[in-house]
């Protein structure tokens, strides 16, 4: 299908083999509890696809990335989703270091390793925190000597069993109490993290969402990134640079699952062809969204216009999605539905954009004010 080959093309000439290895597993298997969708894409350079190429990574631009996670999405949609957290942490990272001139030996050797060691990395921000701002982080830290000490929960936390480091933005004080933001970069491994159950639906189960409890967990300096209250706009552009990477990569994920499912209404020629065109028409609508927008992220759109576009893509696709997937299923017919439990996964899969913050409601005031003229403030 058109939609996807060239999604299946970007993935092939940045992860070769990663396809054929998740394709030779059967759906159930690769959206399992226990499935290792998750270490193969680490063993296929999955975690490089955002490192810049110095720092030994794929240094892909935003519109091979948005057609790398609809690849997996179709494939996988726990893999699809969960390595957005990832990616966006990895872009974000990145930037940062990028004009950083401050970077200690231990965090240049933890992003060096990132794509050559395959690290994987996940998020303790805000999501999953109802009525929270999304940029808010979802730890605290305290100065302990030379370091900081960490406590918090992060639920859901994808790749929570995967994970190689837990980044986390904080705001800290400096020496004469002055606050400001830092990022921390926190070995999973580290004494004090622990894991727990929290998913409980099986759809989306191998995304490793669970819950990531931090306990008194020290993070010594030499792994902060701190700022001073000079850079705090810089920073916190940066987080409005991950936020618009975030929102780009989750909707091209689930774009991927429905077009799974609009593919084989094609392939099995299902419905008339008038159908067949509403059906695909809808499909590479939300597609050519989610491109368009990337192409102008790519051309240098940033703050509020990025953002405002990725939004935009995002709730526009979502009610394309929507629509589309029903007609899929209908289309396609009791027989499929009730003869493998693929249909009816992929249909439940796709309605979980919807979960993702933010809201429609919690940005209306906010998305009416920026089309009227006014700044667009994320909450």
């Amino acid at each position: 299908m058109r939609f996807l080959a060239s999604a299946r093309a970007a993935s092939e000439k940045f992860h070769p083999g990663l396809i054929a290895a998740l394709e030779a597993i059967p759906l159930t298997e690769r959206e399992s509890a226990d499935s290792q969708v998750v270490e193969i894409f680490r063993a296929h350079a999955g975690a490089g696809l955002l490192v810049p190429e110095e720092f030994g990574g794929h240094g892909s631009g935003p519109l091979d990335a948005v057609r790398v996670q609809r690849a997996l999405g179709a494939l996988s949609p726990s893999l699809g989703v969960a390595t957005v957290m990832h990616h966006f942490t990895v872009a974000m990272l990145f930037s940062l270091a990028a004009s950083a001139d401050r970077l200690t030996s231990a965090q240049s050797k933890l992003l060096s390793s990132v794509a050559t060691d395959g690290l994987l990395l996940s998020s303790a921000w805000a999501e999953g925190r109802t009525d929270q701002n999304i940029l808010l982080p979802a730890v605290v830290a305290e100065r302990d000597g030379d370091g900081y000490l960490v406590n918090g929960e992060k639920k859901p936390c994808s790749l929570s069993r995967s994970m190689d480091l837990l980044t986390a933005s904080v705001t800290v004080t400096d020496d004469a109490g002055r606050p400001s933001l830092a990022l921390l970069l926190i070995p999973a491994d580290s004494p004090g993290i622990s894991v727990e159950p929290f998913w409980s639906t099986p759809v989306l189960a191998a995304a490793q969402s669970d819950l990531v409890r931090l306990e008194n967990v020290r993070v010594p300096q030499e792994l902060v990134i701190s700022s001073t209250p000079e850079d705090q706009q810089r920073l916190d552009d940066l987080q409005t640079s991950g936020f618009t990477w975030f929102e780009l990569l989750v909707t091209s994920a689930y774009t991927g699952v429905a077009a799974q499912l609009v593919g084989q209404v094609l392939e099995r020629k299902r419905g008339s062809v008038s159908d067949r065109a509403a059906l695909s028409v809808r499909l590479q609508a939300a597609v050519d969204l989610q491109e368009g927008a990337a192409r102008a992220i790519a051309d240098g759109v940033e703050g509020d216009e990025a953002v405002a576009l990725v939004l935009v893509a995002r709730y526009a696709t979502q009610d394309l999605l929507a629509a589309a997937v029903d007609a899929a299923t209908e289309m396609l017919g009791g027989m499929s539905f009730v003869g493998s439990p693929d249909v009816a996964y992929l249909a439940s899969a796709v309605r979980a954009l919807a979960f993702h913050p933010p809201s429609r409601g919690s940005l209306a005031t906010e998305l009416v004010d920026y089309f009227e003229g006014g700044p667009l403030h994320l909450s």
